[in-house]
């Protein structure tokens, strides 16, 4: 077990590794680029089509399908993930995961527009899509052998990452964080999210949506509520946490305390690293969402899309890495979870119970979206007679996560969420001048 264990480390550092940060950046900053900044200057148009009502095919609205996507990223990347950028890159990794959210906008949204734009209607009636779909129809039409190929690899790296980085490693995180913070056994906890998960589960996408779009914004209202009151009661360190945050993107960062210390090259790994884990823009996942939404317009998904990037990272990630270092626990030693937890309880005596409720949350409807995510992954490989199987191996696979050791479990879902990066990648560059093209369109007809 111990060789398997060191050989998964040893792949994952060389996919997470500096070629794929870089690949995924640039990626970003070409599509940026070469969609005029639209990202950037259509922002508030993007985030009014966000609760527009919903019209076209489909199977959930537009917001519903943007609350899905959310559903998946907005988890143990937010509290744990930030917490662990800062621990090892310090304050300047922050400013890093901005750079890779506001071009991780373009990526988003070029997936959403691809995922509405090749998506089908299945046996069922349901909307499916995503990159293996865009590659299957999009890549294949240019480029057939190279889509046989990885199309069914995107699908397959989809399903089983979800088992871990989707399912285990979330389960895993809401059990010891009611254990720790309410005394709640694991197995218990385990097993009520079995129930819950699967009583969601039996309505399909429809249900899934509905939930999702009721629980995540109060959750992330809730836990934005918590972020700001602390920021509040430290507003006399705010200024000098930005100065921190500006200074060291670009010099050093000396060993302090229980501070180790850091270049800028760390601060731009982690930053990029934990960034690009959290809004999961490059990997793919979220146009399966978004492939469901209610419209007969690519555009308009791609920009409600991109608002998931913004939210995640820009908005409820700057917060936590802002109450970390406002609370100057950053240089306590202290890693992940603990930081946060322990940043937001220095300040507001139910601080720690409130990360704990919101990690709890954001680990369930995680659950939740990755479920979906693997459905249709395995549905593209094995047809609709494939769905209920795996919706049912999916929720008794909940209460094993939550009392089993997840240490290579999370190691291996992250060297497949790399996996699922590399297809998905080629086929952004492959496809990337058709939406170009119909983004130009879209805004020279709105003029028109």
């Amino acid at each position: 077990m111990q060789a398997i264990s060191d050989f998964v480390n040893a792949l994952n550092n060389v996919l997470w590794g500096w070629p794929m940060l870089v690949a995924l950046a640039a990626t970003g900053v070409f599509l940026t680029i070469g969609l005029r900044f639209v990202p950037w200057r259509k922002l508030p148009e993007a985030l009014a089509l966000s609760v527009r009502p919903s019209h076209g095919a489909g199977d959930i609205s537009p917001f519903q399908a943007l609350m899905t996507a959310l559903a998946a990223t907005v988890g143990t990347g937010n509290i744990a993930g930030v917490a662990t950028a800062i621990y090892f890159g310090g304050p300047g990794a922050l400013f890093y995961m901005w750079v890779i959210a506001l071009v991780g906008m373009a990526t988003k949204y070029t997936e959403a527009v691809l995922a509405v734009a090749y998506r089908e209607v299945d046996e069922l009636g349901n909307h499916v899509g995503g990159p293996m779909y865009y590659i299957k129809n999009g890549v294949g039409a240019k480029f057939p052998t190279l889509a046989l190929v990885l199309a069914p690899a995107f699908a397959i790296f989809t399903a089983l990452a979800g088992f871990g980085i989707g399912n285990g490693v979330q389960a895993n995180s809401v059990a010891h964080a009611l254990k720790d913070n309410f005394g709640v056994p694991e197995i218990a906890s385990g097993l009520a999210m079995m129930v819950m998960v699967g009583l969601v589960l039996v309505g399909g996408i429809r249900r899934i949506g509905e939930v999702a779009s009721a629980l995540v914004p109060t959750m992330i209202v809730v836990y934005i509520g918590g972020a700001v009151a602390v920021l509040v009661v430290n507003y006399e360190a705010i200024p000098a946490a930005l100065g921190l945050v500006f200074q060291h993107a670009f010099t050093p960062t000396a060993a302090e305390g229980g501070f180790i210390g850091a270049t800028v090259m760390l601060a731009i790994r982690w930053g990029f690293a934990r960034g690009i884990f959290s809004n999961e823009a490059g990997l793919g996942s979220a146009a399966i969402a978004h492939a469901a939404a209610k419209t007969d317009d690519p555009i308009q998904q791609g920009l409600v899309g991109m608002v998931g990037v913004f939210i995640d990272t820009l908005i409820v990630c700057t917060l936590t890495g802002l109450v970390i270092i406002t609370s100057g626990l950053w240089t306590s030693g202290v890693n992940g979870a603990a930081l946060t937890s322990a940043a937001f309880g220095a300040a507001l005596p139910w601080g720690g119970a409130l990360v704990a409720i919101s990690l709890a949350l954001f680990a369930f409807t995680t659950l939740l979206g990755w479920s979906y995510y693997g459905e249709r992954a395995v549905e593209f490989l094995f047809g609709v007679k494939a769905i209920w199987p795996y919706r049912i191996v999916w929720v008794l696979a909940i209460p094993v996560g939550a009392v089993t050791s997840l240490d290579l479990v999370w190691n291996m879902a992250d060297a497949l969420n790399a996996m699922m990066a590399l297809p998905n990648l080629i086929a952004l560059f492959i496809l990337a001048p058709a939406v170009f093209t119909m983004t130009r369109n879209y805004w020279a007809k709105d003029k028109g």
